[in-house]
């Protein structure tokens, strides 16, 4: 009995191997095919659609010439209200050109007048009171005025740097008057630089308006129908040329280019 199970396990093994190795050969060579054709199972590819394409590049157009536009619109606004502000910084260079110049006429007047003789007055303690009550309420007009500053103001009540309530209110009148006019010329440097840089800041303004302008308009002409090789831009006005920073000439203006 032990005999026969022996060799019905031993005739069976090599039986079940062959038929085990036959399967193995079987997918192998299935699974070699698919791998060689892999066309009939991979779908085929779609060919592109022109209208599709075109349509999605008109589209991309469209929406960056509305950016575009809406860039240059700001510019262009921005570019308005610079040029307001270097309008208003000319008029009040001008205006302060115009009180230094008055102020410097008024000092070359009084310094012609100082070669006559001070009139003689009587040296009293009264007499130095009354020099100093006028030097304090000609120095409160002028500050009030806005010829003075609030420093200036205190050194002439404080009697220092260069304000004798002793002497003549002549010789007074002469001292107020430079002053007055070494403020007033300060004054206009200060508007004239003011006024310089805002016109600085317009034209830079102008020039990046006309520059959002044009493309802007190269941007429109790509999506309209039919539209082949762009378009040339709008033409850009000649910058006009830049005044030296030290420029103190008082008749010397500067305009910005217009926004197209």
């Amino acid at each position: 009995m032990e005999k026969t199970l022996l060799y019905h396990f031993l005739t069976a093994v090599p039986e079940a191997a062959a038929i085990w190795s036959a399967l193995l050969l079987l997918a192998l060579g299935v699974l070699a095919a698919l791998v060689a054709r892999p066309e009939r199972d991979t779908p085929a590819e779609v060919a592109p659609d022109p209208a599709a394409e075109e349509a999605a590049r008109l589209a991309d157009l469209r929406r960056y010439a509305d950016e575009v536009a809406v860039a240059a619109a700001g510019a262009a606004q921005n570019a308005r209200r610079r040029r307001e502000q270097w309008l208003a910084a000319q008029g009040e260079a001008d205006r302060a050109w115009r009180g230094y110049d008055e102020a410097e006429a008024a000092a070359r007047r009084l310094a012609g007048a100082a070669v006559l003789p001070a009139p003689r007055t009587p040296r009293t303690p009264a007499e130095y009171a009354l020099r100093e009550r006028w030097l304090h309420h000609a120095a409160m007009t002028a500050h009030w005025r806005g010829d003075l500053t609030a420093r200036q103001l205190a050194d002439v009540l404080a009697h220092r740097n260069g304000w004798d309530p002793r002497r003549h209110p002549a010789e007074q009148e002469i001292v107020l008057a430079r002053a007055v006019r070494d403020h007033r010329r300060a004054g206009w440097r200060a508007a004239a630089e003011r006024e310089q840089r805002a016109w600085r800041d317009a034209e830079l303004a102008a020039e990046a308006a006309r520059t959002l302008a044009a493309e802007a308009y190269a941007a429109a002409m790509a999506v309209r129908p039919g539209a082949g090789a762009p378009r040339p831009a709008v033409p850009v006005t000649a910058r006009p040329a830049p005044v030296p920073a030290g420029a103190t000439v008082p008749a010397a203006r500067w305009r910005p280019a217009r926004v197209g």
